[in-house]
């Protein structure tokens, strides 16, 4: 799958291997990094590695898993399948000043609004710091979960980090002990697929997920706001033509724009946005506005600084869409100038997108499986019947002669007692 991130003056993108960062300002040469060139594990590190109980043995790929832009834009992570860590600086120019190695493959990485760490978490459960001021430093173990981590967020303050995983929980623990709890926001049916802190509002926040819902919290206390099930709002039918798959789907991405006041959420598979507003003081606080209708299902989407939405599709005639706010309206804007500078640079990159195109889902796996025991039950049940049914009919019946000697039998004992004379008169 390919993802899309936005800060400062770069658009962020990764697909397969490769890294892609454009400047939305300037015509500059956009920077591509292939990870198939990325530095290569050193041979000791894996013994150690090894003899700690550490991450497999097993060769990766160089799919990039996830990516992330800090606040500034100052700096850029990536993680890929061959468990690197590779922190690059964005100023002056791009340039790559570490590469690291994690235990076990990554899901999804934040910075630290301070800019001094980089949060990871992992398949494992586990989440570890890396820091950023000292790029060679090796990552400190901070809390576990008992199953995958899906997502990762941390407060504006940098109190919390809130961590969700594939078992429906959402847990806020405090990010200089986070051996302390601070509240679980439980709620969702299925995994949860995304964690978002809304701009304006560092109380809140926003979480999808596997059941198809968007749902708002006072994460501090674990107190729900508020509840939408994006199938009410027309996604209820799935965007594929094979009418056998589950209607089934994940709230994939959460957004919200710099001054707060919108917030995008994107479903998988469906291609179309939906947009909300945030209304402070009243009963709902999200209330739903406008839907986006896309050509083609979107990869991902991205709000810039100037709260200008921008959206990566699936298509390499228009890589990109680009949607500004106005007359109290969302409105797709192709004249542009910066639009045009990034759909330039994609367009001579789109090589390094296509094998993205129609990738299955990273949580098609994810989903509970429910299993209907009861009919094989009762077909076992039937068959254990007709099997006792088949001996006892044996039984009655003699089987092998056996109630032609019984009648036999019975017939010569009566005889006996017939020719024994009877001492009654």
């Amino acid at each position: 799958m390919a993802a899309v991130c936005c800060a400062g003056d770069w658009l962020l993108t990764c697909s397969s291997q490769y890294l892609v960062a454009v400047n939305i300002r300037q015509s500059r040469e956009p920077f591509v990094f292939d990870c198939s060139k990325a530095e290569q594990k050193p041979t000791e590190t894996e013994a150690e590695n090894k003899s700690d109980g550490g991450g497999s043995e097993e060769k990766g790929s160089d799919l990039i898993l996830a990516c992330t832009i800090s606040t500034s834009g100052n700096y850029a992570a990536l993680t890929d399948d061959n468990k690197r860590l590779i922190l690059f600086r964005t100023q002056p120019s791009w340039q790559c000043i570490s590469t690291r190695w994690v235990v076990r493959r990554c899901t999804s990485l934040m910075f630290s609004q301070a800019e001094d760490e980089l949060f990871v978490a992992d398949k494992s459960g586990d989440v570890y710091s890396f820091s950023v001021l000292e790029p060679q430093k090796q990552g400190e173990l901070k809390l576990g979960h008992l199953s995958m981590l899906l997502a990762i967020t941390l407060s504006p303050d940098d109190k919390y980090i809130i961590t969700a995983d594939r078992d429906e929980k959402i847990r806020v623990s405090l990010r200089q002990s986070p051996y302390n709890i601070q509240a679980f926001c439980l709620g969702h049916t299925e995994f949860v697929s995304t964690l978002f802190v809304p701009t304006g509002h560092p109380e809140w926040l926003l979480s999808g997920s596997g059941d198809g819902t968007l749902k708002l919290w006072h994460y501090e206390t674990g107190r729900r706001l508020q509840s939408i099930n994006m199938k009410q709002l027309g996604f209820s039918q799935s965007s594929e033509t094979d009418a056998e798959k589950p209607q089934r789907f994940a709230v994939s991405r959460i957004i919200s724009s710099p001054n707060g006041r919108h917030v995008a959420v994107q479903c998988e598979r469906f291609p179309s946005i939906q947009l909300f507003e945030v209304k402070d003081g009243s009963e709902e606080l999200l209330i739903p506005t406008e839907k986006l209708i896309l050509p083609h299902a979107p990869w991902d989407m991205a709000f810039d600084s100037e709260g200008r939405l921008w959206v990566l599709l699936q298509n390499k005639d228009a890589t990109v869409l680009l949607y500004t706010y106005s007359q109290d309206c969302w409105k797709i804007d192709s004249e542009s100038a910066d639009l045009q500078r990034v759909e330039e640079a994609l367009s001579t990159q789109w090589d390094f997108f296509k094998d993205s195109v129609g990738v299955e889902s990273r949580f098609q796996h994810l989903y509970k499986v429910n299993f209907d025991n009861m009919a094989s039950y009762l077909q076992k049940k039937q068959e254990r019947l007709q099997q006792q049914d088949q001996k006892e009919g044996k039984k009655r019946t003699g089987g092998n002669g056996s109630q032609s000697n019984g009648a036999a039998k019975k017939s010569k004992n009566e005889r006996k007692r017939e020719a024994v004379p009877s001492n009654c008169s």
